[in-house]
This record gives C-alpha cells, sequence and structure tokens, in this order.
C-alpha cells in the first residue's frame, strides 16, 4: 500500500469516526470488519491502518467493545477549534462592553480546573486592571470563575486559597454564595482575588441553554465603586443575554 493511498484510507476512517461522533443518538464503535468493507481491504490491513491512527492519538480502541473511536488528539483539536470559534463570535459582544463600561472585558471558559481567559480586551484607561490571554484564574476568589461554578456542573473546590483578607474559605459560605449568584445572575469579586480590584461576570448560554462560559469586566475599586455597581451590572447582564442569543438561546431555562 503506498503512503498517498494509505492516507486516503486513514483519512476515510476518520471520517466515519467522526460521523459516529457527531451523532450520540447512534453512537457506535468501528470494527476491524467495518472499515476492512469500507475500505475494501483485509481485516489485517484494516487493523494496522486502526493500529497507527489509535498510536498517534487519533484514534482509541475500547477494549470492551472491541471498536474504535476517536482519539484524544481528535477530541483536543476539535475542543481547541470550538473555543477560537466562540471567541470570535464573542469577541464584538466584548468589544462592545468595554467600550460602554470603560473597563476591561474578557471571555472565559473551565479548564484545568480553573477559569481560562480566553480573551481579553483591556481598557484605555491608564489605571485599569491588568489583564492577558491565556491566563488561569482560581474559580472561587475571581467573578468568572464563580460565575463558571454557580452555573456549571463542577464539583466545588475544597482547597481555598486566601488571596485577600475578603477571599471565601470556607467550603460552606461558598456553597451558599454560589447559591445567591444563581438567583441574581451574575458573579461579583469584590476585591477578593486583588486588593483594589473589582470584577463582574455573568453566564453565556448555548442554544440548549446550557452554560458554556461566562463575560466580565474587571477594573479599579476606586472607579467600580459599591454605588456604581448597579450600573455595571446592568451592562454585563446585557451583554450576556445578546451573546447568548446569538448563539441560539431562547431567553429561558429548561
Amino acid at each position: 500500500m503506498s503512503t498517498v493511498k494509505a492516507l486516503a484510507k486513514g483519512l476515510k476512517i476518520l471520517d466515519q469516526l467522526l460521523e459516529s461522533h457527531m451523532r450520540p443518538e447512534e453512537f457506535r464503535r468501528i470494527g476491524v470488519t467495518e472499515v476492512a468493507e469500507l475500505l475494501e481491504v483485509n481485516k489485517s490491513s484494516a487493523s494496522r491502518l486502526l493500529q497507527t491512527l489509535s498510536s498517534y492519538g487519533y484514534a482509541k480502541k475500547d477494549s470492551e467493545q472491541r471498536g474504535y473511536i476517536l482519539g484524544p488528539k481528535m477530541h483536543n483539536a476539535a475542543q481547541t477549534g470550538s473555543q477560537v470559534i466562540f471567541r470570535d463570535l464573542a469577541r464584538p459582544f466584548i468589544y462592545q462592553l468595554m467600550k460602554s463600561s470603560g473597563e476591561s472585558a474578557h471571555t472565559a471558559i473551565v479548564s484545568q480546573g480553573k477559569a481560562l481567559i480566553i480573551d481579553d480586551i483591556e481598557s484605555a484607561a491608564s489605571l485599569r486592571v491588568a489583564g492577558g490571554i491565556g491566563r488561569l484564574e482560581q474559580l472561587h476568589c475571581t467573578a468568572v470563575g464563580k460565575c463558571l461554578l454557580a452555573f456549571m456542573d463542577l464539583t466545588l473546590p475544597r482547597d481555598l486559597p486566601q488571596q485577600t483578607p475578603r477571599t471565601i474559605t470556607s467550603y460552606n459560605k461558598l456553597k451558599f454564595h454560589l447559591e445567591e449568584i444563581r438567583l441574581q445572575g451574575y458573579a461579583l469579586d469584590d476585591e477578593e482575588n486583588l486588593e483594589g480590584g473589582r470584577c463582574l461576570a455573568a453566564p453565556i448560554y448555548d442554544q440548549s441553554a446550557v452554560v458554556i462560559a461566562c463575560i466580565g469586566i474587571s477594573g479599579p475599586s476606586v472607579r467600580m465603586t459599591l454605588e456604581r455597581l448597579p450600573h455595571y451590572i446592568k451592562l454585563v447582564m446585557d451583554c450576556s443575554r445578546e451573546l447568548s442569543l446569538s448563539l441560539g438561546y431562547q431567553g429561558h431555562k429548561p
């Protein structure tokens, strides 16, 4: 089998694996016999092709059912692609949020047990909270982290390191606080992660009414004063709703 022909056959197998993965209601493993029939090769050749894809992480063998499913490399690629698509869709919204609030705006998802900032547009103000794309934030003491904890099916962390005197370090207090966040629809970091900084975040729903991310703003507490918080809260919640609707959210939870 030539290299080009082998590559073509490998791509056909990936197509089958992807098709199976994209139809969870009909989810099934791909077996050697099926691949042999698809490619019109013997079972030995089909097995070698599947083993090669598996060795490079593109397929994964399910030993119980003696079949193959998508491997971790394909899952990682799909996840990265989804993040990029969502980031690009959300960017105009957080840019407008930065302009209307005058504060740095960002988008966050869950990654590695923390809140991952996948996009960040800094305020033009000379006094601002430092940001940066790709940074990982604690879940228990940041607005984006608490928002994701409150609205997604995540395990509450037991390790709650104190970042400032205002950080919630009690598991039970955090659990009660997250209930408040769910009721009010947004999360506030009141100098809990950084002294002198306040942050707000609200959840983003997809077309299935599932929270997939959150957006928020961060600014110095001398400008994001407690008196002005209602103004900022409205801006963040309006923006999160508009972005959610653009993703197909119908405006209500199931």
